[in-house]
């Protein structure tokens, strides 16, 4: 389960957020959620199977 913290901000003189500070697990996750939208983003146009159809190729395969 992800920890759930307040974020906190570094800030300017101004007092313009700049940075903010995320523990490392919170920070790892929001990483492992970029790179799967990444993978989303290059798949889109991929056709697509069935369930019936990936079953059928595994057994086919021999590896299921």
């Amino acid at each position: 389960m992800p920890v759930q913290s307040t974020p906190q901000y570094i800030t300017d003189d101004k007092g313009n957020r700049v940075s903010v500070v995320l523990p490392v697990d919170q920070y790892q996750e929001l990483l492992d959620d970029l790179e799967d939208l990444a993978a989303v983003a290059e798949r889109k146009g991929e056709d697509t199977l069935s369930h019936d159809e990936v079953i059928k190729q595994l057994k086919d395969s021999g590896k299921l």
